[in-house]
């Protein structure tokens, strides 16, 4: 299970941006973190196209990778 304290599904931490020339700019709890082009950006276009906002905080959750581990307050 990859959210067992349901922070995904209640707090809605990730916040994106579409930019022009197929980027992305991925936020988290409004602060920049990344930005995302080509291949991924096309796998978060079709996230969004699913219309599920679970699996879009899923998707940013994974593609930011491991910048927070936990002992950050």
């Amino acid at each position: 299970m990859e959210d067992q304290r349901d922070i995904l599904f209640n707090e809605k931490p990730f916040k994106y941006k579409l930019l022009k020339d197929n980027k992305a700019q991925i936020f988290y709890r409004s602060k920049p973190i990344t930005f995302i082009s080509g291949k991924d950006y096309n796998k978060l276009k079709r996230v969004i196209e699913m219309d599920n906002e679970y699996e879009i905080q899923l998707f940013l959750a994974k593609i930011t990778g491991q910048f927070k581990h936990g002992n950050e307050r």
